[in-house]
């Protein structure tokens, strides 16, 4: 898939927001997939037919500049994304029991799992194709209908960024649009039938004696002419014209 995320927010934690709220303009440096959360359950009214929820974070670079004679800041926000997209995974209706082999005690039985593929998604690098930064009157919806807060981002995401991310009603914003490619793949362990056939050892052996040794066999070789200089090749006189007057 091919999808354009237009106008994304990207959220900053409390002591980079005070930065954004004096900045003048921004300028996106470089964006990269976080990590992609993945939900899939199959859809009751088609069987065979499964719905795959897919959450993506980002991290965006950006540059704030604040002042006119005042260098810009590198700040690190995060861009969350939701996407669903149907696919057909067959189906499968059986249990799925197994065991842990431990070597001199009881085998512990793992639980029972559904029988439900497997859902792998596969994303290229971000390409940023906007960036811009608005006054909290112009704050704006995301196109894409995501509906994504700061609430969505996990824990262990935001503890590696050092602190909580905010949301405050009465500061700027910043706003980036993204173009993705994805490949989605369900994936399920299926039963093949692998016909197999007889095989025959040979009871012969395939051998080649002779009694000359092997330089005697060398001299009785024609020594290759043709290999040292070009090859003379006769032309059909009576198709090339040579005869006509």
């Amino acid at each position: 898939d091919k999808d354009c995320l237009e106008d994304l927010r990207v959220y900053f934690t409390e002591r980079e927001q005070m930065v954004v709220d004096r900045a003048i303009s921004v300028r996106a440096k470089s964006a990269c997939v976080i990590t992609t959360y993945i939900d899939i359950e199959p859809l009751p009214f088609n069987r065979g037919y499964y719905s795959c929820d897919l959450t993506f974070f980002f991290n965006v670079e950006i540059e704030a500049i604040t002042g006119r004679n005042c260098p810009p800041a590198n700040l690190c926000g995060i861009c969350v994304f939701r996407k669903r997209v149907i696919l057909f995974g067959s189906e499968g209706n059986v249990k799925i029991f197994s065991s842990e082999f431990r070597e001199d005690r009881d085998d512990p039985q793992q639980p029972i799992s559904r029988n439900l593929p497997i859902c792998k998604v596969q994303v290229a690098e971000p390409i940023i194709l906007a960036a811009c930064v608005v006054d909290p009157c112009d704050r704006r919806n995301c196109k894409c209908d995501c509906d994504c807060g700061c609430n969505s981002i996990p824990e262990g995401i935001a503890n590696s960024y050092g602190g909580c991310f905010v949301d405050p009603a009465d500061s700027k914003a910043v706003y980036v649009t993204l173009g993705i490619f994805t490949i989605v793949q369900l994936i399920r362990d299926v039963q093949m039938l692998v016909p197999v056939y007889d095989f025959c050892v040979p009871t012969k052996d395939c051998s080649v004696s002779s009694g000359d040794e092997p330089c005697d066999l060398f001299r009785k070789m024609l020594f290759p002419v043709d290999e040292f200089f070009p090859p003379n090749q006769q032309h059909d006189r009576g198709n090339c014209g040579c005869d006509r007057k």
